[in-house]
């Protein structure tokens, strides 16, 4: 392998280290094809060590290079977001209102015909957050900017200013500022949606000048959890989400006063939003604030705030509703007249909100709950207990009396989610009543969950005004979806329920679904589901109720986001077939799909940005309902191959080849997740590769200090699960058990491929993953843990300090025991690999700029391990020996055995040196330790932060955090 001709002189340019480094990234594949023994990333991992060593490569020269990879990472970043939500596109003359618009057949009724197909909301755009804000928030909102540049000169100068700044995530993010970033990106969307329904407003009156402004189009809607996801969180407290919900309404009655005309014709509305807004800012006054534990006195003073300003603030947007129509009706200018019905479609659709709130909690929380009240025992997941606990919770439906709800009995809740309804029970009384909300339960599996809900709601009087949401994510929950539906429907209370409020709302998950059973397999379970729910509709006579269908997912392609467009996206989540089933059997379905995290905000980072992204949702939603009228001839729904027929797709004809080809997935899978040395890649130093990313609270310690050894991968939540995938170089989550798969049938697999547009555009997913998965990067990962490499290597070296070195790191990764179970995992995974490329030998590979960036950092790794076997002996520290700390530093846990370090080797003289104490001086440390902290723990230090450096530059080249 080629050598760089390197003097430790002076700092190289960036340039010319960039060009030297790929070629050794190139030169070593090219060996590598010659020699199947070698490691090509191991190699170059190896020629990086020693430039580090003979100071050829200086922390200098890596800054620079850094930078420069940044650039150009940011630059393909900024260029992908424009291309995904299509602001290169030609538009055609007339946009996606004036074309709906136009598509509706001339007839007497046409105009009630537009009003039903746009006065409906059809889609809902959910901001989610989890702990996905991978990036800094200064960063995403450079590379929204130059991705809104339609001009790549004018992207130049901001994806450089991005360029110079770390890509690490903000050091402190707490749940304000998500909440922040959520609201940025809604107040794009909702100003997106207006000028939406703006020009539908437009359409209209150029075709009916009479009877336009009697239009209230809300086709889409905008809505949030942030603030309001207590699944598995105990830091959030009611007064946050109250004061969350509050924000919310300021920012919708700010929106009203700054859009409505100052004209005669909206004084009164005008002077009802004035007072609203004086009082919701005297509300917010006295709110208490974030991570704050509120004494009893500022409960009291909060709750008074909120009741005697209440009529003041309204808690209903009808009277804003009716005076903005009295004021349409009356207004003397057109521009006045579209100005108010446009503010009057955007509080129709949220009420007095900025975005619909959705709140989320977990099904054993309700399930503790109504314990108080059941007499049963067992859980009600046991299917031994079924049907007593549904008759138990039948019998409480048929007695259950409202109780009333006062701020006093908030404070003094215990039960999550009897305190979750009870804030949304003054939610609903105080802030705002206009729609219901949703409530969502994840980890859904008995219609016993359902119908204990709906007994705390009527219980608190709110039954009318929650609609209770069954998440379906697990494996489990996935297949069992269907009995847990049809054993709520089984019940007249839910029945009846459902009448009244008018919709049935599922929610579907992709996240653990997608790492447990895989990717591609779930998409097809949810499909199923989907499918079967449609016909549980019909069979039960549901056909006048509406059908949401809520898809969460993260931005990745292995928590459900498809990479190649926006367009693919949302055709991937809500597949043609079944929405055309849904409209056969009668079922008016409305689409909800989440956006989440700085990568998800990234598609409303800007105004053309949303803007774009709303139309590529209009397209979804009403391209396949006008399509017979020609309107959308120019809409490819999936790019589809030449001779494919969304229409009369082959998979859905070739049952049993899907069928078997997803179990197939999904059982490798699953052998996969169950695989000991699956767990030990993930969890061994994969959680040190990440930064905290969110306000969510950090994973649990071991009794010894340092990150807990994770033994299953369910020990991890489903997004650092993806992220250290992305970390590692192979995404086994869409990739694995696509291979034995594709072999069992690999000729109806090809026809697939090339005939069927739902699996087509399923399988660009793993054309994708494979172009960012390389097993020559895991294998380097893999072997860095493995004892006998380290031997083999001491066991070469001319150096007899180097010797000394990769001795003791071999020694303690031998205490660690990690290296067989992590070979059988690699034999797995490649045997897997191996088929699929067989099967699709087009397949692309990882890149060379990603592959060094694998590279550098697993170099930096190694310089981390060398340097902190020199660490001196100590006595033990709150039971931590020197051995546990080197095995801590191989697991990357730097920070904190720094901050161990810190103690145990201080940098400053002990304060009690020279002080009098009365008594004989006894036995100090009288020296500090510069020369320790100069030598090893500063250099350490800065390795790792170089370390979690790459770690985001990865992120960006992958494409999304988790």
């Amino acid at each position: 392998m080629r050598m760089l001709d390197r003097s430790p002189a002076a700092p190289h340019a960036p340039d010319a280290l960039e060009r030297d480094l790929l070629a050794l990234i190139e030169d070593s594949r090219e060996q590598a094809s010659d020699d199947p023994f070698r490691n090509p990333v191991l190699a170059v991992t190896l020629a990086i060590t020693r430039m580090l060593d003979r100071d050829e490569i200086g922390e200098a020269d890596l800054d620079g290079l850094f930078a420069r990879l940044r650039e150009q990472s940011l630059a393909e970043r900024a260029a992908r977001l424009r291309g995904y939500v299509g602001l290169d596109r030609h538009a055609s003359d007339a946009g996606m209102p004036a074309r709906i618009v136009g598509a509706v057949p001339k007839g007497a009724n046409d105009f009630e015909t537009l009003r039903g197909l746009v006065g409906r909301t059809a889609f809902a755009v959910v901001f989610t957050a989890h702990p996905t804000f991978g990036m800094p928030k200064a960063v995403a909102g450079l590379i929204a900017r130059a991705a809104s540049e339609p001009d790549a000169g004018a992207r130049r100068p901001l994806v450089a200013e991005a360029a110079a700044l770390s890509t690490r995530p903000d050091a402190r993010i707490s749940l304000d500022d998500e909440f922040e970033q959520a609201c940025i990106a809604a107040n794009h969307g909702r100003e997106a949606l207006d000028a939406f329904n703006g020009a539908l407003l437009d359409a209209a009156r150029a075709r009916w000048p009479d009877r336009w402004t009697e239009l209230v189009p809300k086709p889409f809607a905008i809505a949030s959890w942030v603030g309001c996801d207590t699944d598995g969180r105990t830091d959030i407290g009611w007064w946050d989400t109250l004061r969350y919900r509050i924000e919310s309404k300021r920012m919708q009655l700010d929106r009203l006063m700054r859009d409505l005309p100052d004209v005669p014709a909206t004084k009164v509305v005008r002077t009802l939003a004035q007072g609203a807004l004086a009082a919701v800012n005297r509300q917010l006054a006295v709110a208490p604030r974030l991570g704050t534990k509120p004494t009893l006195e500022a409960v009291h003073r909060f709750a008074l705030a909120l009741i005697i300003e209440r009529e003041r603030a309204q808690t209903d947007a009808g009277p804003i509703l009716a005076g903005l129509a009295g004021a349409v009706t009356v207004a003397e200018s057109d521009a006045d007249r579209r100005a108010i019905a446009v503010l009057r479609s955007g509080i129709a659709a949220h009420g007095l909100s900025n975005a619909l709130p959705h709140f989320r909690l977990n099904a054993s929380q309700i399930h503790n709950a109504v314990r108080r009240v059941i007499d049963l025992e067992g859980e009600p997941t046991d299917a031994a207990q079924r049907r007593s606990h549904l008759a138990t919770i039948h019998a409480l439906l048929n007695d259950v009396q409202p109780v009333d709800v006062d701020f006093g009995a908030l404070a003094a809740e215990r039960a999550s989610a009897a305190r979750l309804m009870m804030t949304i029970t003054q939610i609903l009384k105080h802030v705002d009543g206009t729609h219901p909300v949703r409530f969502l339960i994840a980890e859904t599996e008995t219609g016993y969950t359902l119908l204990a809900a709906l007994w705390l709601a009527r219980h608190y009087g709110i039954a009318d005004k929650v609609e209770i949401t069954p998440l379906f994510e697990t494996a489990s929950a996935l297949e069992q979806g269907i009995r847990v539906l049809d054993d709520a429907l089984r019940n007249p209370h839910w029945r009846q329920y459902l009448k009244r409020i008018g919709r049935l709302t599922v929610q579907f998950g992709y996240s653990d679904s997608g790492r447990y059973v895989g990717q591609l397999a779930a998409s097809f379970w949810i499909e199923r589901l989907r499918l079967r729910l449609s016909e549980l509709m019909a069979q039960n006579d549901l056909s006048g109720i509406e059908l949401a269908i809520f898809d969460t997912h993260g931005e990745s392609i292995g928590r459900g986001a498809h990479p190649s467009s926006l367009r693919d996206r949302l055709a991937y989540l809500a597949p043609e077939d079944a929405r055309r089933r849904n409209r056969a059997n009668g079922i008016r379905v409305r689409l909800e799909s989440s956006f989440q995290g700085s990568d998800g905000y990234l598609m409303f980072g800007t105004p053309p940005l949303a803007q774009a992204t709303v139309e590529r949702i209009a397209e979804h939603v009403f391209a396949l309902d006008i399509a017979d009228e020609d309107a959308f001839a120019d809409y490819v729904l999936s790019d589809a191959p030449d001779g494919a027929d969304e229409t009369d797709d082959p998979i859905y004809a070739e049952a049993d080849f899907a069928t078997e080809f997803f179990t197939v997935v999904r059982q490798d899978m699953e052998t996969l997740v169950d695989d000991t040395g699956y767990a030990a890649l993930l969890g061994t130093f994969g959680p040190s590769l990440l930064d905290r990313t969110g306000s969510r609270p950090v994973a649990r310690q071991s009794d010894g200090g340092g990150p807990a050894m994770i033994t299953h991968p369910r020990q991890m939540r489903a997004i650092p699960n993806n992220a250290i995938l992305h970390q590692l170089g192979f995404l086994a989550n869409s990739l694995h058990g696509m291979g034995r798969a594709a072999g069992r049938a690999p000729d109806l697999f090809r026809d697939m491929r090339r005939d069927s547009v739902r699996f087509s555009r399923a399988f660009r997913m793993v054309q994708h993953a494979a172009a960012v998965s390389d097993l020559d990067v895991l294998r380097a990962y893999i072997d860095t843990l493995d004892p006998a490499v380290w031997l083999e290597r001491a066991r070469r070296t001319q150096r007899d300090a180097r010797r000394d070195e990769l001795v003791v790191i071999a020694t303690a990764l031998d205490r660690l025991d990690l290296a067989p179970k992590l070979r059988r995992l690699f034999g797995r995974l490649t045997c897997d690999w191996l088929s699929l490329q067989t099967a699709a030998p087009d397949l692309g590979k990882m890149s060379p700029r990603l592959t060094l960036l694998h590279a550098i950092r697993l170099a930096l790794i190694h310089r981390i391990w060398f340097l902190a076997v020199h660490i001196p002996g100590f006595r033990p520290q709150s039971g931590i020996t020197r051995e546990a700390l080197i095995e801590r530093f191989l697991r990357l846990d730097v920070e904190g055995c720094l901050t161990l370090l810190e103690d145990v080797f201080p940098v400053t003289p002990d304060p009690t040196l020279g002080l009098n104490f009365g008594e004989p001086a006894g036995p100090r440390d009288v020296g500090t330790y510069e020369a320790e902290h100069t030598t090893l723990f500063a250099p350490i230090g800065r390795s790792f932060a170089r370390v979690r450096e790459l770690s985001g530059m990865i992120q960006h080249e992958v494409g999304a955090f988790g």
